[in-house]
C-alpha cells in the first residue's frame, strides 16, 4: 500500500483571463506540512476523441488549423465535452459535427482515457473506436473551425504516426492503443 498522500487545497481563486482559458490559483498544503500559495492549474474541461473506421478499414481523420501551434494538423475528430451531453453524447456530437458521421452510443467502444499534463491541468481525454462508420449526416463545424475530412487505410495511419504526420499526443495514443487492441485491422 502506498504511503503517498494528496495535497490539501486550502484556498482556490479563479484568476482566469477569459472564459476560453480557465486558470485557478491554489494555496495547497503538502503532506510534509509545507504550504505553497502560488500553484496554478487550468481546469480546461474533458475532451473526447473518436477513431472511426469505415467498412473498408479506413480511419477517418480531420485536418484543421490549431492556433496554439499556428499549424494545420492531422488528427482524430474530437473536442471538448459539451454541456449537458456527457462523455458519450459529446463523442457522438463531435464525430457528427466534424465529419458528418452519425452514430449511436452503442457503436462507441471505449479505448480508455489519457491525460496530457496532470501537473497543470485537470483535463482527461476519453477515446472511442467505432467500426463500420458511414458518412450518413452533414458536417457541422463550429463557427471558428474549418475542417477537411481525410480517410486513410488503417495500415497507412500507423505509418503516418511513425513518419510524424500525425503527432498530437491524444491522437497518437488512441491510434496506438487501437492498433494494440485490434492488430489485424492495422496489419500487425
Amino acid at each position: 500500500m502506498s504511503k503517498l498522500k494528496p495535497w490539501t487545497i486550502l484556498e482556490e481563486e479563479d484568476v482566469s483571463p477569459s472564459p476560453w482559458f480557465p486558470l485557478l490559483r491554489h494555496t495547497v498544503q503538502l503532506p510534509s506540512g509545507m504550504i505553497m500559495d502560488d500553484y496554478y492549474l487550468a481546469p480546461l474541461g474533458d475532451v473526447v476523441m473518436v477513431l472511426a473506421l469505415t467498412a473498408k478499414s479506413e480511419v477517418v481523420l480531420v485536418r484543421q488549423y490549431k492556433h496554439g501551434l499556428g499549424q494545420i494538423l492531422l488528427d482524430l475528430p474530437g473536442g471538448l465535452e459539451q454541456p449537458g451531453k456527457g462523455i458519450l453524447g459529446s463523442a457522438m456530437a463531435e464525430l457528427e459535427e466534424e465529419t458528418g458521421i452519425k452514430v449511436d452510443a452503442g457503436q462507441l467502444i471505449s479505448l480508455g482515457k489519457i491525460t496530457v499534463n496532470p501537473t497543470k491541468t485537470k483535463q482527461v481525454v476519453y477515446g472511442f473506436i467505432v467500426f463500420n462508420a458511414e458518412f450518413n449526416s452533414v458536417q457541422k463545424p463550429d463557427p471558428a473551425e474549418e475542417i477537411e475530412v481525410v480517410t486513410c487505410p488503417a495500415i497507412e495511419v500507423l505509418q503516418k504516426v511513425k513518419d510524424g504526420d500525425i503527432w498530437t499526443t491524444d491522437s497518437v495514443n488512441f491510434i496506438l492503443k487501437a492498433a494494440l487492441l485490434y492488430p489485424d485491422i492495422f496489419g500487425l
